[in-house]
Formats: C-alpha cells, structure tokens, sequence
C-alpha cells in the first residue's frame, strides 16, 4: 500500500483519485443555474414578449430584472421610481415567490425523466451527482449540455416569449463539491459549461472574494484582517479558525479550501396521491356520497402507505351542480383511516346544507376530490407496545361526539392575537385547521405584556374607582387622571383599599369607524391583601377584566 498519491492495488481492482487534498471523500457534482429565474418563471407565466424591459418589485424596490432593463440601466436594489426614470417602458410586476418554485416544477420533472437524482438547491438552481450522466452521455462536458438543451427546450414552448430568451443564458458548472460547482456554474465566461478538473476546487476558488460565503459577519472582518480572497482564508490554520470563529468559521474554511462535504441528495418525485370521483346523475343525498367515497378513501390511504405516508391533514372538495364549491382542510392528531376520511365529507357536507351559505354546496353534488394537504412517515405515527393512551381515546370520544352534534358542536379553544383579553381567545371546530381573523404572530401595539392575568371573567364586573377624597376617579381627553385611584368598590358595595396603581394605557381602535369604535383605558392595581388586579376604564365606567392570583 501507498499512501503518497492515495493509490491502492488489490488484485485487478484499483481505486484512483477517490480523495481531494484534505482527505475527505470527493464527490463530483453537476450543477445547472437558470440566471435570474424570477423573471424567467414570472415572464414565462404571463406571456411577456422578449423585447420587453421587464422587472419584479418586492417591498418598492426592484428585485430582479431582465437584460433588456438592465441594458437600460435598471439594477437590483433601486427604488420602484428611479427604475422607471431609468427606463420609462419597464414593465413592473410584483414578485411572487410561490410562483419561482411552481414554475420551475416542470422543468425539474423534465431534467428527472432523462437524468434522474436531482436535488434542488432553490428554484432556477438543481444539483446531480455527475458520475452517472457522464458515463452515460460520454464525458461530463457532453452530460452537462444535454441538460442545457432540455432546460431550454422545456422554456421555448412559446416563441417569442422573454423567458425563452433569459433562459438561453442557462449555465452549468461541474466541480467536486456543491460549493465549488455553484460557483463553477455563475463563473462568467463565453461558454455555457464551466468544469473544474478533479482536484483543483482549491485552486479555482482561490482568487474569489470572501463575500462569496455569503456570511456577512464574518466576510465584513475578513476584509479588515487584510484575508480578502477564498485562498487566504483558506490557508489559515483550521485550529486557528476554530478559536477565533468557531465551528461556523470551521464549515466555512473547509468550503474556501474546497472540502465540501455536503452530498446532493436525490430528490424523490412525488406521486399524486389525490382521489377523485364524479357522480352522474349527481347525488342529492349525504348518505348516498358518504357510501360513494368510501372506495376514495381506501384507495388514498393504500397509496399513502404504500409510499410509508401516513395523511396527517385532509382536504375535502366538494363540487355542486350549480358550480357551487365547499373547500375545507381537516386535521387529525395522528392520522386518518379510511372510515375518518368518509366521516369528515359526510360532516362537511351537513354542515354546507346546514349554513345554506352561497359559497357551499345547496344543490346535488357532481363531484368530490380528496386530497392529503399534509402527510408524515409511518414510522412517526406508529402504536407503542401499549398504544398511545389517553391522546386516542379522547380523540375517538370526540369525533363521535362530533359526528352526533355537528360539525360545530365540538369546539377547541385557541390563543390568537389581539390587545384585549377577551380579543385572544378564538373557538374553531374539532378537527379543523386554525384559520384565525387574528393571528398571534402579527404585531399588536398596545397589547397587554405578560404575564396575563391568571383569571380572566367571561363578563367584565361592575366596580367603581375612587380617590382620596371619595371622588370617582375620571381621565380627561390628554389621558390625565382626576386624582390617584385608593379604593375599589363592587357593585355589592364592598370597598378595597388600593396601595399600588399603574397606568393608564389607552387603547384607540378603529376610530374611523363609529360602529366599530373602541376606546378604553387600562389600569393595573394592587389592593391591601395583596391581589393584583387589572382594571378597565370606558365611557360607560370601570370594569374589572381579570385577577392576577
């Protein structure tokens, strides 16, 4: 055996250049990148001529735009009105993330049906291992345009259109390791296909700037260190990164000499698990499309597990024939069996009849599609030795329930957003996905900080405030208080005697809007036992919201 050269002989069988520099496995990868993919996927969604200087906007400021507006002068990052000074024919569009990924979908299917294992790095962006197309197509320069050509072939469907002619420019980088192969695949030359000799990741990437890691804390201080390029980094000592960076500093060293370690996992396409079934005549009973669904329903669920899924959550469609259209997401603790599944479209479509509203189903239904809106491993939801315990039953004791009273007789009480307290609590059926007006994440000004009050009364009690001199206390248009708050007095008569106040804190909401108006202001107090208390101030007097315990 020898180690210099990392050569091994056994018999007739010989391993050959398996290792980089630093030991550590080399792995060949093939990388494709569609330059500005927004305005290709946006441009080829909605028809937009080649000649036409397009851009995307997101937050007033120009997100991407297509050579002909850069040739115009439009550059990423400016403002919405200086692009169009610039340019007085740009064509604006806001961009729409979700439009990226559902457009490059196609093309990802396409590019899996002649050179399977691709792993998508973002939309515009997929990586492969090269091996196996270059074996294939005769080398890995001959694999690499044979992806060109199916990524511009599946974008030219329609001449004319300005994403044939972005996606022209459509790029393909091969190099051992992702990082390399990236940067391989933006390398900027005449050709379409840039390929790093085996081996030579850390020289290619030497001379590129540090801003390359796209780690701004740590690409600002290179620079003032005087470690400009991937090559000075990389030629730091690994011990001495670790103790000034730390392991993030590390992964990012073993990058800038080319050890990228990081494997392109294969994608696995997935199947289209959804049923469907179309009734003729159309049937005006619940019980007759409950029995029709049941076929539906065990087919969704074979498919799930024959795939080890497992349906987690469940859309319902349902089709009227009127064009009438009842759409609802449920949702299952664990997972649904195909009975559960019959039970949530019989539940759906009593409580379309029952509601009678315009945008349900009233007439006889001509068609029901179900589909898994979230699915999870099998293996996650499997029954322990002794099974689950309580979770099942008192899932079971409720959808029985459920299926006795009503789709809405079973209710699960929520936290949502919102400044008051009675404003936080929100009340959705049993099973179904948590659409609240009002969500916990969006920023509330002049909500109450925590922690909340202990107890919170379902009707606000009666009190009146008084001060010093028995006066009810009373706030002024500046939010001045008439005196300081010593006693609280139940509508009973029984006084307490207050020895710490806070406040006020006033709340002003849609004051715009007379019907809809709300003014109050919030207090805070602590009476002589102790008991904390929060306090509530309107124009028809004080209440008492809750108690601090």
């Amino acid at each position: 055996m020898s180690v210099p050269g990392w050569r091994l002989s056994v018999g007739c069988v010989r391993l050959e250049g398996m290792f980089d520099t630093g030991g550590a496995l080399s792995s060949r990868l093939m990388v494709l990148w569609v330059p500005d993919w927004p305005v290709v996927a946006h441009a080829f969604s909605h028809k937009i001529a080649a000649a036409t200087p397009f851009a995307l906007v997101e937050k007033g400021q120009i997100f991407a735009c297509s050579t002909a507006a850069r040739e115009a002068g439009v550059q990423k990052g400016l403002r919405q009105r200086e692009a169009q000074a610039r340019c007085p024919g740009l064509q604006l569009m806001r961009y729409d993330p979700a439009l990226d990924a559902r457009v490059f979908e196609p093309v990802l299917t396409v590019l899996e049906q002649s050179v399977p294992g691709w792993h998508p790095i973002r939309p515009g962006m997929v990586a492969t291992r090269s091996r196996g197309p270059a074996r294939y197509y005769g080398g890995e320069k001959a694999a690499a345009l044979t992806v060109l050509g199916l990524v511009r072939d599946q974008l030219a469907q329609h001449q004319g259109i300005l994403a044939e002619r972005e996606a022209s420019t459509a790029r393909v980088g091969v190099a051992d390791g992702l990082f390399a192969a990236e940067r391989a695949a933006r390398w900027v030359t005449t050709e379409s296909v840039t390929i790093v000799p085996q081996g030579a990741a850390a020289a290619f990437l030497a001379p590129l700037p540090v801003a390359l890691l796209e780690q701004p804390e740590l690409t600002g201080l290179l620079p003032r260190l005087g470690i400009r390029t991937l090559g000075d980094f990389a030629a730091l000592r690994a011990d001495d990164v670790a103790a000034r960076f730390g392991p993030g500093g590390v992964r990012l060293h073993a990058l800038a000499g080319g050890r990228d370690s990081r494997p392109a996992t294969p994608r696995i396409p997935p199947r289209d698990c959804d049923v469907e079934r179309h009734f003729e005549p159309p049937l005006d009973r619940v019980d007759q499309v409950a029995f029709a669904v049941r076929t539906a329903s065990d087919e969704l669920v074979n498919g799930l597990l024959a795939q080890h899924l497992v349906c987690t959550a469940l859309r319902v469609e349902l089709w009227g024939e009127n064009g009438e259209l009842s759409e609802r997401v449920w949702l299952h603790p664990r997972s649904f069996s195909p009975p559960e599944l019959v039970d949530r479209v019989r539940w759906q479509l009593d409580g379309a009849r029952e509601t009678g509203a315009s945008s349900t189903v009233n007439s006889a239904v001509l068609r029901v599609r179900l589909s898994p809106d979230s699915v999870d491993p099998v293996s996650a939801h499997e029954r322990g030795l002794w099974g689950t315990g309580p979770d099942d039953g008192v899932h079971s004791g409720l959808s029985r329930l459920q299926g006795m009273v009503g789709h809405r007789g079973v209710m699960t009480a929520t936290l949502s957003g919102g400044r008051g307290l009675a404003d936080r609590q929100s009340f959705v059926p049993w099973g179904e996905r948590q659409q609240l007006a009002r969500m916990r994440s969006q920023p509330w000004p002049g909500a109450l900080p925590s922690p909340a009050p202990a107890t919170v009364y379902a009707l606000p009690r009666a009190v009146s405030v008084h001060d010093a001199h028995g006066r009810l206390v009373q706030i002024d248009a500046r939010g001045q208080l008439s005196g300081s708050p010593v006693a609280m007095v139940s509508n009973t008569g029984a006084p307490r005697r207050l020895t710490a106040w806070a406040g006020p804190w006033p709340i002003d909401e849609r004051w715009w809007d007379p019907a809809a108006a709300r003014a109050v202001s919030r207090f805070q107090v602590v009476d002589a036992e102790g008991m904390g208390w929060l306090l509530v101030l309107d124009a028809e007097g004080w209440w008492v919201e809750g108690r601090y315990d």
